[in-house]
């Protein structure tokens, strides 16, 4: 039975070689989550096939969104599906809504098994439904998004994806209505990009100063800091993604924070929520289903069409080399944690960072020695461990930077 089960969850697993077992017995990595399904022991051991299960469990509770047919004319043009073109807009849909299940649901959250739903999974999966009246619609991120190129039937890089998400969030915090806490994006987007335009290559660079601006800006009143969204457009490579890029890839999905990376081959965008060895687990948005309309209050809606349970995968070397990474920091002190391990990839990156950490734009081209922030935020997040008896930890490291007199802090 025990041998049954594992080859019936292999079934779900594409991009193996088949009744290959040991390419499923190595550690992986989901959004943050390790599941750790071989320590010397049998691929058929109960213990191995219980972990297997529940990562499948796990990615089966993301939110799958992929091309639809059938919904309302977008706009001026004819089209009323999204096939062949809506990859790249479908990625980012899933990558935002998986930010918004981590925040009203939590990471430990999984699909339910009976109904009814909850609230706040039936609202999630309404606000990126396929009409003008579902707020983060394909209808409406091509209005926001053509400014960048976006328009019905033609693909878009990440970065104008990017761009356009940043759009839409400003539009609706402008417009919406606040009262019903719908319409409006409840955590602060904060686009991370090294340069205008985002397509010229280099290392961007988070700044504390500006997260922490954007996050008083926030209409939203939290205690420790306004939740954060990061997205991060990237461009690893000319035609194909440099090699010494791939290890730090990887890593960031050990992130607490991780929500995965919306990229994938040339031209065909996905969804990369997970790693094991040398390839990426994704969900796949080009998938046709007939669109659904879910009301915001159904509790008994059929979801099962966002949702996946079969994974597939490819290696990390394939990967188009223009790419975002997304991550969701919950708080201030989540923030602070999520600096401290970008700090140590960069200390790792042999001069090649993915992203930098700075205090603010002023200190980004500081000569100052490399290799004293992380120890710094580390000491800091360390001390800031009693949330009632401390500032939070973006306030504290503002209070050391001042009593070191100078101000060190640099690039990494």
């Amino acid at each position: 039975m025990t041998g049954g089960m594992m080859r019936r969850l292999q079934e779900r697993f594409l991009g193996t070689s088949k009744a290959d077992f040991s390419s499923l017995t190595n550690d992986m990595w989901l959004l943050g989550s390790f599941y750790k399904v071989s320590s010397g022991e049998s691929s058929t051991d109960m213990n191995s096939t219980s972990r297997l299960a529940a990562f499948l469990e796990d990615f089966s509770s993301k939110i799958w969104i992929t091309y639809r047919k059938g919904f309302d004319v977008i706009g001026d043009s004819r089209f009323t599906s999204d096939v062949n073109w809506g990859c790249m807009i479908r990625s980012s849909q899933m990558l935002v809504a998986q930010a918004l299940v981590f925040h009203h649901l939590g990471r430990s959250w999984r699909k339910p098994q009976q109904k009814p739903y909850d609230r706040e999974y039936v609202g999630i999966l309404y606000l990126f439904g396929d009409s003008e009246a579902c707020p983060y619609s394909i209808h409406n991120l091509i209005q926001a998004g053509m400014g960048y190129g976006l328009s019905a039937g033609s693909w878009v890089g990440p970065y104008a994806m990017c761009r356009t998400w940043e759009t839409l969030v400003r539009a609706n915090r402008d417009h919406g209505d606040y009262s019903q806490g719908r319409t409006t994006l409840p955590m602060v987007l904060y686009i991370v990009s090294g340069d205008e335009d985002g397509e010229r290559g280099g290392a961007p660079v988070v700044c504390m100063d500006v997260a922490s601006r954007l996050s008083s800006e926030c209409i939203i009143g939290h205690s420790n800091g306004a939740p954060l969204l990061l997205l991060v457009p990237l461009v690893l490579g000319l035609e194909k993604i440099n090699p010494r890029y791939i290890p730090l890839l990887r890593e960031t999905f050990t992130f607490p924070q991780s929500l995965g990376i919306m990229g994938g081959k040339p031209g065909a965008s996905t969804y990369i929520v997970g790693v094991q060895d040398d390839k990426a687990f994704y969900l796949d948005p080009h998938e046709v289903q007939p669109v659904v309309d879910i009301k915001a209050d159904n509790l008994e809606a059929d979801t099962s069409s966002y949702h996946c349970s079969t994974v597939r995968n490819m290696p990390l070397d394939s990967i188009d080399p223009s790419l975002a990474i997304g991550f969701y920091c919950r708080d201030k002190d989540d923030f602070i944690d999520f600096c401290c391990r970008a700090s140590e990839l960069a200390d790792r990156s042999n001069g090649a960072p993915l992203f930098t950490v700075a205090k603010s734009f002023e200190n980004i081209k500081s000569k100052h020695n490399i290799g004293s922030l992380s120890g710094r935020l580390g000491d800091i997040a360390a001390k800031n461990s009693n949330r009632e008896e401390n500032n939070s930890a973006l306030e504290k490291l503002c209070e050391y930077d001042a009593q070191d007199g100078e101000d060190d802090w640099q690039v990494l």
